[in-house]
């Protein structure tokens, strides 16, 4: 892709060193061509070939690179219509060549024909698919479009979305590229697929659907303009139709009426209509145009539609205008999207892994790894940096671990052997009720005191366990992520990584999980009476024994007290053990 885009890029400066004042002037020598086609007939050459010919030649390369795959638009003509509206005799009148007839579908692939004006004599043509070029004569084009077809799309009345390109360089043609597609047909002929209308249609409407596609639509005079399928697909693209130019054909088969078919424009026609009359028969093209200008001259119907709306040479000079202007409209874009596409397959390219040649060279490049992933760890997870990670929050080491651990002391202060609305002074009273005799009389036995608090920290137990799990789970999918990203260039290399990275983190995972089960089993033996925190609660807690004492003795029937430290506890039932106890 960066070798096609690179030669875009040299494409593109060709288009941007063309002449816009040039390109500025085309809509009057247009006029003035135009007048004196419509006194005499000349052949269709442009008179301004010579500047709209290098800005359509860099198109024409840029589609040959095929950089519409790639996102980049280009301006083209595209020419639609129904089956047997006449498309195919427009097309031949404009290139001076005959093309494949007969019944059904004669073009079953979307046809790009490339026409140049050529000063030469004989005329040169070809024919470019899958990746060849095969020259050909007038003779013998129609013959060769229709093999060049079925090697394409097959033997079969089957369509294919893959162009073909026919290159006529004649002298009297006009400078012009239009893409014409399959004509639309609703019932399938023996031999073609049940959805013929569904897959032409999708073909059609991915060519004319992007704003810098023109769509040439031919219409026959024999038939209502607002039954015609091409109007309605052109229509759901362009609804007010400023980007669609109608071709009437067959008009002296149809004058009554065409007149005010064409000035009524009731199928919003933007860029108008254009009368036209196809060679019949054995004519020469140079007799049909004749015919064509007596015709629209001298009918008593077909002459009263104005002569800027009839005639093949007319339709050549305005598709010429219509393509210059929306080449020069669309240019500075084209010129903006290659080279941004270039640009970034540059970046690309620079990113690829260089060629390893030797031990020493590949060595380097791991440690190279190595140092920049662990840059990379130190900034997130130690630092609190996150300049390389700036919109992925899950890469935010440090805001992530200090939420985990308010969670993790939240759960703790919220697990349910704290909680303190229970009868937990009962359950202490029961505890020193086993103790009797065992101990000396009015001694708080200290065998007591480590069953209810190795009791309390039974239930807490699994808590910094399930926390140090869910850190280390955290931290080893941010290392794992960090090392792909750093080693993405190497795929045998990110394997072994992987590997490492979960092997290390599930030692350190043991380890610290080891760690905290040994702490825990330490809080069980630990008595804090030598703890400060511990002395000031005690402190606290006797202060209020008189008090506390007074409420359960005198006042037996009262079911709760407020304990500063601890809140609003259940007494009731208290009266009679507190009695035994003194």
């Amino acid at each position: 892709m960066s070798l096609v885009l690179k030669h875009c890029g040299s494409v593109s400066e060709e288009m941007s060193n063309s002449s816009e004042n040039e390109v500025e002037s085309l809509p009057q020598s247009i006029e003035e061509k135009h007048q004196e086609l419509v006194v005499s007939h000349v052949p269709i050459v442009s008179s301004f070939n010579e500047r709209i010919r290098p800005l359509l030649d860099a198109v024409d390369k840029l589609r040959h690179l095929q950089v519409m795959k790639e996102g980049i638009q280009l301006p083209t003509i595209v020419v639609v219509g129904d089956q047997s509206s006449g498309k195919s005799s427009v097309l031949e009148s404009l290139a001076g060549i005959s093309l494949p007839r007969g019944q059904g579908i004669c073009t079953r692939v979307p046809l790009i024909m490339r026409l140049q004006h050529h000063t030469a004599p004989e005329p040169e043509l070809s024919l470019e698919f899958n990746g060849k070029t095969v020259p050909t004569s007038e003779a013998k084009i129609a013959n060769a479009i229709s093999l060049a077809t079925d090697e394409i799309a097959g033997n079969a009345k089957g369509i294919s979305n893959t162009p073909l390109t026919l290159v006529v360089k004649k002298n009297g043609v006009p400078d012009l590229t239009m893409v014409d597609l399959p004509g639309i047909t609703r019932v399938p002929v023996h031999g073609q697929p049940e959805n013929i209308y569904e897959q032409i249609a999708d073909i059609i409407m991915e060519y004319i659907r992007p704003e810098e596609s023109i769509i040439l639509n031919v219409l026959s005079a024999t038939v209502d303009f607002t039954t015609c399928e091409s109007i309605r697909m052109s229509q759901k693209v362009d609804k007010n139709g400023e980007r669609t130019l109608a071709v009437v054909t067959k008009a002296d088969r149809a004058p009554e009426g065409l007149l005010e078919k064409v000035t009524a424009d009731d199928v919003n026609i933007g860029l108008g209509y254009i009368c036209v009359r196809n060679r019949i028969g054995d004519e020469s093209y140079k007799e049909a145009r004749k015919e064509e200008a007596d015709l629209f001259e001298n009918h008593p119907l077909l002459s009263k539609i104005d002569k800027s709306m009839v005639g093949i040479p007319v339709l050549a000079q305005k598709l010429v205008q219509i393509q210059a202007t929306i080449i020069a409209r669309c240019l500075p874009e084209i010129v903006r999207k290659i080279n941004e596409k270039l640009n970034a397959s540059i970046s690309e390219l620079n990113r690829m892994p260089k060629t390893l040649s030797s031990v020493g060279e590949a060595l380097t490049t791991f440690m190279g790894i190595v140092g920049s992933a662990k840059e990379s760890l130190n900034k997130i997870i130690v630092r609190g940096e996150y300049d390389e990670y700036l919109e992925d929050k899950n890469m935010h080491c440090t805001a992530r671990l200090v939420e985990m651990l308010n969670q993790y002391s939240g759960e703790l202060h919220n697990c349910s052997a704290n909680d303190l609305t229970g009868n937990f002074l009962m359950d202490e009273i029961q505890v020193l009720e086993e103790a009797k005799g065992i101990e000396l009389p009015n001694f708080l036995p200290r065998t007591t005191f480590l069953s209810i608090l190795q009791k309390k920290v039974e239930k807490v137990s699994h808590i910094p366990v399930a926390f140090v799990e869910k850190v280390w789970t955290y931290i080893e999918g941010v290392v794992i992520s960090v090392l792909m990203h750093h080693s993405e260039n190497y795929h045998q290399l990110q394997l072994s990584t992987r590997r490492a990275g979960h092997s290390l983190i599930a030692r350190m995972k043991e380890h610290s999980r080891n760690w905290v089960t040994e702490i825990v089993q330490m809080e069980k033996l630990t008595d804090y009476t030598s703890n400060p925190e511990y002395m000031n609660d005690w402190n606290k807690l006797m202060a209020q024994q008189h008090d506390f004492t007074r409420n359960v003795l005198e006042n037996g029937y009262v079911a709760t007290f407020k304990i500063e430290g601890l809140g609003v506890v259940p007494i009731a039932g208290l009266r009679g053990s507190v009695l035994e106890i003194l």
